[in-house]
């Protein structure tokens, strides 16, 4: 992994526009219903953070890239659910879905405004509460009153726990910038528990819908 990592640290020095793209269409993308449930978006944020003490990348801009497109993605998921009010919910891809759409209403229903807030930081409904907010009938001035504050915590909670555990590494492990280890060190970390967390989520999941399609003997 370090003969891949390494590589990649000096292609977006080099590069780092590429970067806070990516970091934008993390974010854009794992907010749209449907591909935002397999697009790792907090995975590539998280890995990236660790670029920010090194000065590969700078936190300002990676804040800004990260909040930019969970906003654009967040609207434009309101908005087709805003137009297409309820009938969105039984149209393609989201009948697809019947589980994860019967959670995302179950959890605005339970939570009503503050859903949106909450379903941030909850994946994989992220995706799927702002379409359904707007087929559900939020008005836009309740809907971005509380999703801008939620995209505005959410970014640097995605952000800063990078940028400070490879900080501490480098400062008080006793690790050198030059040698990207810490970075080694966040980056694995992140996509192993991306890895683990993923696979757990799949087998509690199958194990359910297993359960659910069992019909009790009469």
């Amino acid at each position: 992994m370090t003969s891949f990592l390494d590589p990649l640290i000096a292609f977006v020095s080099a590069h780092a526009w590429l970067a806070y793209l990516t970091l934008f269409l993390a974010a854009l993308l794992e907010a749209v219903p449907v591909v935002g449930s397999v697009i790792p978006g907090s995975t590539i944020i998280l890995a990236l953070s660790a670029l920010v003490p090194g000065g590969e990348l700078k936190l300002p801009w990676v804040l800004l890239a990260a909040a930019l497109g969970a906003m654009l993605g967040d609207g434009s998921a309101y908005w087709i659910g805003h137009r297409q009010q309820r009938e969105i919910l039984n149209a393609w891809p989201l009948t697809n879905y019947p589980r994860v759409v019967e959670e995302s209403e179950t959890f605005f229903h339970r939570f009503g405004t503050w859903a949106v807030f909450f379903a941030r930081f909850v994946p994989p409904i992220r995706a799927f509460v702002p379409v359904t907010a707007g087929a559900l009938g939020m008005t836009p001035a309740r809907f971005y009153t509380v999703n801008i504050p939620a995209i505005l915590v959410w970014a640097p909670a995605h952000v800063l726990p990078g940028v400070l555990a490879v900080t501490a590494l480098h400062e008080y492990a006793g690790l050198h910038h030059h040698e990207h280890v810490g970075k080694h060190i966040w980056m694995l970390t992140v996509v192993g528990v991306a890895i683990v967390g993923g696979v757990a989520v799949w087998i509690y999941r199958r194990r359910n819908s297993g359960v659910a399609t069992v019909k009790p003997r009469g």
